[in-house]
């Protein structure tokens, strides 16, 4: 496991997994949200996006936090060798995302550009509403398509992907 994709759903806790799961084995973490967004919640223009994206998958190693499937989709299948996916059901990532709003609310996360501070938002609320409906069949096509050699985990509670952790941490104590 070198080059991880960890996607799914805002509020499903890919975030904070991918911290853990970097913090665990030394791989930095490429955030999506960080490398899209500019001060002010502004986008950046798909080529400069993409472009950001590609030079960081450069790196010999790296955990990818997020989705972004209309943008260098091909290219991040290709390079990873890992995809996790957070295959949450809506209530729990619309808790996720509340939580997060009610303990962030006005600070700039981790994994978020600079001047993006959490703000309550009405059209991201309900692009997490409809990820299921709208955005999963997408992700589903993706991961369909790796490779024999990749490796494909899917979590549908968060238990799965705290005892991940818990596992991968036994077992590189090991050694």
């Amino acid at each position: 496991m070198q080059r991880v994709l960890v996607m799914g759903s805002s509020g499903s806790g890919k975030s904070t997994f991918a911290r853990k799961l970097s913090a665990m084995t030394g791989i930095p973490i490429i955030s999506l949200d960080a490398l899209f967004w500019k001060p002010g919640w502004s986008p950046s223009v798909a080529a400069e996006f993409e472009q950001r994206v590609t030079e960081a998958m450069n790196a010999p190693c790296w955990i990818m936090d997020g989705d972004y499937l209309a943008h260098v989709v091909n290219l991040r299948r290709e390079r990873a060798d890992t995809a996790i996916w957070f295959d949450l059901p809506r209530v729990t990532c619309m808790i996720g995302v509340m939580t997060r709003i009610a303990t962030s609310y006005g600070r700039v996360r981790a994994e978020m550009a600079p001047g993006c501070p959490e703000r309550i938002d009405l059209e991201f609320l309900r692009y997490v509403w409809t990820y299921r409906r709208k955005r999963r069949p997408r992700l589903i096509s993706f991961v369909e398509s790796f490779r024999a050699d990749q490796t494909m985990i899917r979590f549908v509670h968060r238990a799965e992907a705290d005892r991940y952790l818990h596992d991968l941490a036994a077992s590189r104590s090991m050694y």
